[in-house]
């Protein structure tokens, strides 16, 4: 099976690792990356639960991806969990902003499996272990630092970058801003037309007012016993 030219490293550590006589070495554990390149070399299995051992991989060493499992060729490098902890990495580092105050976790990244090149990375906003948690995309050309267990970028919060994935907490509190932000256009709606409404009405009511005390101002033309008398032919 031909390998994926982009993957996630969440992906690639839940497949299992096989060898070429069938030899099973469980499932992906960590990455080992070289931070300052923003670049994976590989990652590392634990064989069973109860061994203190680690497999140590190489990206070169995946031969195919079928299905769960990936097949590798060659021998791993046996290390143990404590030296492989030492080994610098971003994943679970705190995401500081131009503040200086913390936004986010990594939780994950995209990176081509030819070169180990890492595309781009998924911020989590608190804990990155929660199944569901919404995603947000880092890209390289963000961060302007990055310190053991710290990487700094130019954003201010996470509404400035790009929201890949969200959960059902983000949809729903994103749903409901939607719909209060139409409540409020609708009701200024109808706040403009009750006001354009009264406007109308107060000019209609001044200009009776106006047409009333015309009337009742209009001088009119007395007109003398005698000349009625004149102009009556019956008198």
């Amino acid at each position: 099976m031909k390998l994926p030219k982009e993957i996630l490293l969440s992906q690639l550590l839940t497949y299992n690792v096989k060898g070429n006589i069938s030899l099973n070495y469980g499932n992906g554990e960590n990455v080992w990356m070289h931070p300052p390149v923003h670049r994976i070399l590989g990652w590392y299995t634990r064989p069973s639960n109860f061994d203190l051992q680690r497999n140590v991989w190489r990206l070169n060493q995946i031969s195919q991806i079928i299905d769960n499992e990936i097949y590798v060729k060659g021998d791993p490098a046996i290390s143990d969990l404590g030296t492989l902890n030492r080994f610098p990495t971003l994943i679970q580092a705190n995401l500081i902003n131009i503040n200086g105050s913390k936004i986010g976790v990594i939780a994950d990244f995209l990176f081509d499996m030819k070169t180990g090149r890492i595309k781009y990375y998924l911020v989590s906003r608190s804990n990155p272990n929660i199944p569901g948690s919404s995603r947000w995309k880092l890209e390289i050309e963000n961060i302007n630092d990055q310190q053991p267990g710290l990487v700094f970028c130019e954003s201010n919060s996470l509404d400035d970058l790009s929201l890949i994935k969200s959960s059902l907490k983000n949809e729903f509190l994103q749903k409901g801003k939607k719909i209060i932000g139409r409540f409020d256009d609708m009701k200024n709606i109808a706040s403009n037309r009750l006001e354009h409404w009264l406007e109308e009405d107060e000019d209609i009511n001044q200009n009776l007012d106006f047409e009333q005390k015309s009337f009742y101002n209009d001088e009119r033309k007395s007109i003398s016993f005698r000349d009625k008398n004149e102009d009556d032919p019956w008198i």
